[in-house]
C-alpha cells in the first residue's frame, strides 16, 4: 500500500503495519470538531498540549483521511504504540505543510 505524495498522504507503521495518513479538508474537520476547537489557530495550540485521548482522535482523523477507514474505527483496540502514534501525527501534519 504505497502513499500518495501528490495528494499529501504519508505511510507509517502503527501496529505492525504500514498504514496512509492524510490530512485532508474532512480530517482536519473532524480533527477541529473532535478537540473542541475553532479554526487553524485555535488548532494550533491544542496541539501543543494534547492528551492521550486528543491523540486517539487525531490519529483516527488522519486515517479515515488515508481511507484506513477499519484501523480508524477500532484504533482503542488496534494496540498502537503511543510514539508510533505521535510519529504519525506529526508526519501527517509535515506532508500537509509542506
Amino acid at each position: 500500500m504505497a502513499a500518495n505524495g501528490a495528494r499529501g498522504e504519508v505511510a507509517a507503521l502503527l501496529a505492525g503495519s504500514e498504514r496512509r495518513l492524510c490530512l485532508t479538508l474532512g480530517a482536519l474537520a473532524e480533527i477541529e470538531t473532535g478537540l473542541g476547537v475553532d479554526g487553524l489557530s485555535g488548532l494550533a495550540e491544542r496541539m501543543r498540549t494534547l492528551s492521550a485521548l486528543d491523540l486517539m482522535t487525531v490519529l483516527a482523523a488522519l486515517l479515515r483521511g488515508g481511507e484506513e477507514r477499519a484501523l480508524a474505527d477500532q484504533l482503542d483496540r488496534a494496540g498502537v504504540d503511543p510514539r508510533e502514534a505521535a510519529e504519525a501525527v506529526a508526519k501527517a501534519f509535515a506532508a500537509a505543510a509542506g
